[in-house]
């Protein structure tokens, strides 16, 4: 009798436990395919947050849910029989069950139901830019140091991110790009959210945009108050550029080449900005070197026939090297930066001292 009873319950299907985890990124609701065919069919649904941003949803659609939260054990016998249990766990997951599951299955004493980890939903490429978006919100809105911090103070910081990010580029340190890129990030995201309260932009103090908070300096620039945007607005904008600057990819034009693509650009760029030169938009604060291969790519791409400047000096000689180097398709600014390099480790080799610590 104890054997034909053994034999029984060891024949009896043991069930399925299926963890439906959900993106909080993503709207309450809005779940998979298979996600909604296994909350229907299963034969308990189990929830231990009586707060679940998805259970008006379910109640809504049909499915019922059981305020519970079972242990390990309760669970797998909850399957006896073949049944299926759904467990909706919150937002951060349910270690402890999981983990007390896997134990039980490791023991080898307990015949386990099916284990599965259901996505009702997940998250997108780009999915963790909206907690960057959120994180930032609060931290302008609750801390007494950023909550200061104005465009023009934080305007010096771009520029330094920006070269931190080239140097990382040029060292070909894979954590360091990482970790410059969001620095920059940082500085594109912190500057849309000041926008967002639309008030004047020369008030405040600075901001280290990297590692350091060190208060920076207070200055008022008596400019009054900017249109409010958002950084879903900065987006928009660059989205739509995108697609206008693109129409070999996004429309019928052709394009075989890179060179087809860059003159396509400057043509667009042409028409959108209504510039009377082509030296309307350049910057005269970026580098020297920059600026002069940045003018004399300006006007030999828009055929403007001008000779270099002659004079005395030194200027006019780094001049003609800028426009030389951009002619060859050459960066004076990244060849300079290669070559001193290069001197600063001759330098620290004649000193003894070793290369630089990255």
């Amino acid at each position: 009798m104890t054997d034909h009873s053994q034999s029984t319950a060891a024949a009896e299907p043991a069930g399925r436990i299926v963890l439906l985890t959900t993106s909080h990124r993503v709207a309450p609701g809005v779940l998979s395919w298979p996600a909604w065919q296994t909350l229907h069919a299963a034969d308990r649904v189990l929830c231990a947050d009586p707060g679940h941003p998805q259970l008006p949803y379910l109640r809504e659609a049909g499915v019922e849910v059981e305020h519970a939260a079972p242990d390990a054990h309760e669970l797998v016998a909850a399957c006896a029989g073949g049944r299926t249990v759904v467990v909706l766990p919150s937002g951060e997951g349910d270690r402890r069950l999981t983990d007390a599951l896997a134990r039980l299955a490791g023991s080898g004493r307990v015949s386990m139901p099916d284990l599965e980890l259901l996505p009702g939903s997940y998250d997108l490429p780009g999915a963790r830019l909206l907690d960057l978006v959120q994180v930032m919100d609060r931290v302008r809105r609750e801390c007494p140091w950023t909550s200061r911090q104005t465009h023009r103070g934080l305007a010096k910081y771009a520029i330094e991110e920006a070269y931190e990010l080239v140097e990382a580029i040029e060292d070909g340190d894979r954590e360091e790009l990482r970790e410059e890129l969001g620095d920059v990030l940082l500085q594109v995201v912190f500057h849309a959210r000041i926008a967002e309260e639309g008030v004047p932009h020369g008030t405040g103090g600075g901001a280290d945009g990297g590692d350091s908070e060190d208060g920076g300096d207070s200055e008022d620039g008596g400019e009054e108050a900017l249109g409010a945007f958002s950084i879903d607005d900065v987006a928009a904008a660059l989205v739509q550029k995108l697609i206008h600057r693109h129409p070999h990819v996004f429309g019928d034009a052709q394009a075989e080449t890179p060179e087809d693509v860059h003159a396509h650009w400057q043509r667009t760029k042409a028409v959108e900005k209504r510039r009377q030169s082509v030296t309307d938009g350049i910057p005269v604060g970026q580098p020297g070197l920059a600026l002069a291969a940045k003018l004399a790519g300006r006007a030999r791409t828009g055929g403007v026939a001008v000779e270099l400047p002659r004079g005395e000096g030194i200027g006019y000689e780094l001049l003609e090297l800028a426009a030389r180097a951009e002619a060859e398709g050459v960066d004076p600014e990244t060849a300079l930066r290669a070559a001193a390099r290069v001197y600063r480790d001759a330098i620290r080799a004649a000193e003894g001292v070793g290369a630089p610590a990255r």
